[in-house]
């Protein structure tokens, strides 16, 4: 962005005027990010991605409702960073055919893959503790931001529908569209699950690097890209994490052979969700957890194949087979999980258990 421009869009906040640097911030997919200097103080800027999230008044009015009271916050063990209203108290602001929002810079270390367990430990617990603090919100008062983003269930629907009518192109293909077709058991199992259990305020993309580290990273400093934020399910926090911290090989890997599960990985992401979520939660949703790493890894794996029959409306890819290729990924972490079941059940019992006593 040019500074001309630059200086101008923040003048819509109460700032001081003297820009000193500014630069291209992170590894963000969806949001453009720009890290503000203003000499004694720095800021993030991000522009808003409509084309992801199309009801940006449901995102402000759900982070309005963590700032009417800044005394709220208090309670948690990190920050979370909110927009800064702008002169007219806007959490957003147009500027350019574009919508843009400005937050307070938080010092800290974004990892974009974990480097030991303890830090699987750490994300976990700061993403279970946040649900634990939000409890104390109407959850009824929150809009969904991406209505049915983690509907497992409409997911499959979609890649159904979409498959009757764009046949698979290769043998390979149609063993991977076969494989997600035929998680009919797995369905079911989630919405019986979801059924059982208590709608909660989730994070919803509980992505290692949605995380702010302190520079030893010995905790977690804040938890940020809050847009997702809206009422679900305790699984799908604790199952993204799964899905993309206690595996061997990134969604866009193609060494296929080599992706599974890692389960002491998985054990500590077990371990600080139960230790963040403390005794809030009940037995139902402790055993649901279960089932978090394999309904959103069945989610991802469907979502990209969808994607690729319809032509890759959706997601950025670099090559035309890239969202088959990351389906096919998925594909194999998901039998990894469902093969590792029984390893996992023993370890979420013996957690549970220690917790008992």
């Amino acid at each position: 962005m040019e500074k001309n421009k630059l200086v101008s869009l923040l003048s819509h906040y109460n700032l001081p005027d003297s820009l000193v640097k500014w630069s291209v911030f992170g590894k963000g997919l969806i949001h453009q990010t720009y890290l503000i200097d203003l000499g004694e103080k720095k800021y993030i800027l991000q522009g808003f991605n409509q084309n992801v999230f199309k009801f940006p008044e449901r995102i402000e009015q759900n982070l309005n409702l963590f700032g009417k009271d800044q005394g709220l916050t208090q309670g948690l063990p990190f920050q979370l960073p909110l927009p800064i209203p702008t002169k007219t108290g806007s959490l957003t602001t147009s500027f350019d055919g574009k919508l843009f929002r400005l937050f307070e810079f938080v010092d800290g270390v974004t990892l974009q893959q974990i480097q030991n367990s303890r830090q699987a430990f750490l994300a976990a617990e700061a993403y279970a503790s946040f649900s634990r603090w939000a409890e104390q919100f109407p959850i009824d008062s929150f809009a969904e931001t991406i209505p049915n983003f983690h509907r497992l269930d409409l997911r499959y629907s979609r890649l159904r529908d979409v498959a009757k009518n764009q046949a698979p192109s290769s043998p390979e293909e149609s063993e991977v569209l076969d494989f997600y077709l035929g998680q009919e058991k797995l369905i079911a199992e989630y919405l019986q699950t979801i059924g059982q259990v208590p709608s909660r305020l989730t994070h919803n993309d509980t992505k290692i690097n949605n995380l702010i580290f302190s520079k030893d990273l010995s905790k977690v400093e804040a938890v940020i890209d809050l847009d997702t934020i809206m009422p679900g399910y305790l699984l799908y926090d604790l199952g993204d994490l799964v899905r993309t911290v206690a595996n061997t090989e990134e969604e866009t890997s193609l060494n296929w052979a080599n992706q599974r599960i890692i389960l002491p990985i998985y054990e500590q992401l077990l371990a600080g969700y139960l230790s963040g979520a403390s005794h809030w939660i009940n037995e139902a949703e402790k055993n649901s957890l279960l089932l978090g790493g394999e309904v959103m890894t069945c989610l991802m794996g469907t979502r990209f194949l969808t994607d690729h029959l319809e032509g890759n409306v959706y997601y950025h890819v670099d090559y035309p087979e890239q969202n088959f290729h990351r389906a096919k990924n998925q594909m194999h972490l998901l039998q990894s999980l469902q093969s590792s079941r029984p390893e996992v059940q023993k370890i979420l019992d013996s957690l549970t258990q220690n917790d008992k006593n």
